[in-house]
């Protein structure tokens, strides 16, 4: 069977601006064709681009002539920390504090106080047992498949393994001129089996009015992109994993379908490296709900 190679031009336009052109590219592909999305994924990775918006691809043509190519051989490094650093990603969860517009904040107060708890213990011991009502939308939270879908896994369901120890990789677009998060992100990365986290850098308007307006989110190309391409869990510093300006919701929609669990309001992104790390946001284990806080962390290898 002949080789095939694709000969094009193409276009690269960043999501912070500016962008590259390359004329006469040649490109190894498997069969007889190639679609301009995949080449454009090709684009993308062999060239480890980021913050891309649009790649279009130019007077492509798929000629007969041998690759190029050679097979790589991944290295493992063989270091190791002995002790690792652990980063917190959570928001500190406080009495009053607005995680969601319509949304009431936590009461945080004493169920027993300490003064009320002497009279109960011996001279010098004292406890206190707190009281939180809240709405499980709180801080910094994981969405699974119960919250969209009435016969989807509930916090009690989904398996230990679908949100602890899971290597991770975080995907920077801070700095984007656009709100929202295309695929073309995603593609210089290994999604699959690995906690993506977006970092957009939104979190850096936590506590204020601008947290609820204007905020980063995932397309739904995007979000059927790292399903796709079988991304474990799916997280962001962000109000909302999708625009939340009208009432459609398809990155929860689609990644929920497909048991991916989403987590919303991480902060601290700046401070994981893009990968080496293993991403943690176990729930409590609570029957018929489908969100709850979580002490997202990531722990540095």
């Amino acid at each position: 069977m002949s080789e095939k190679r694709v000969c094009f031009d193409f276009e690269v336009e960043f999501s912070n601006g500016g962008g590259i052109q390359g004329q006469g590219f040649r490109l190894d592909i498997e069969g007889e064709d190639i679609d301009d999305d995949a080449l454009a994924a090709y684009i993308i990775r062999d060239l480890r681009l980021l913050m891309v918006g649009t790649v279009r691809i130019l007077n492509k043509r798929v000629i007969e002539e041998p690759h190029k190519r050679t097979p790589s051989v991944a290295r493992a490094s063989s270091e190791s920390n002995p002790r690792p650093t652990v980063i917190d990603l959570s928001h500190t969860i406080e009495a009053g504090m607005i995680t969601y517009p319509g949304l009431p904040g936590p009461v945080i107060c004493d169920h027993l106080s300490r003064e009320a708890s002497r009279q109960s213990y011996e001279t010098g011991t004292e406890f206190q047992i707190g009281r939180i009502e809240m709405v499980a939308n709180t801080g910094t939270y994981i969405d699974v498949p119960f919250h969209r879908y009435a016969d989807g896994h509930d916090l009690s369901e989904v398996s230990l393994e679908r949100v602890t120890n899971l290597p991770g990789v975080v995907v920077n677009v801070v700095g984007t001129q656009e709100r929202a998060i295309d695929w073309h992100h995603f593609v210089p990365v290994d999604c699959q089996g690995r906690a993506v986290l977006i970092h957009t850098g939104w979190d850096r308007h936590w506590g204020t009015g601008a947290y609820f307006h204007g905020h980063p989110f995932l397309t739904e190309r995007a979000a059927r992109y790292l399903r796709d391409h079988c991304a474990a869990l799916v997280g962001i510093d962000s109000l909302n994993i999708d625009d939340t300006d009208g009432g459609a919701r398809p990155a929860h929609t689609e990644l929920l379908a497909a048991g991916i669990p989403i987590v919303e309001h991480l902060t601290n992104l700046a401070a994981v490296p893009v990968e080496g790390f293993r991403f943690h946001a176990a729930p409590p284990k609570v029957a018929r709900l489908g969100t709850f806080p979580v002490r997202a962390h990531a722990i540095i290898e």
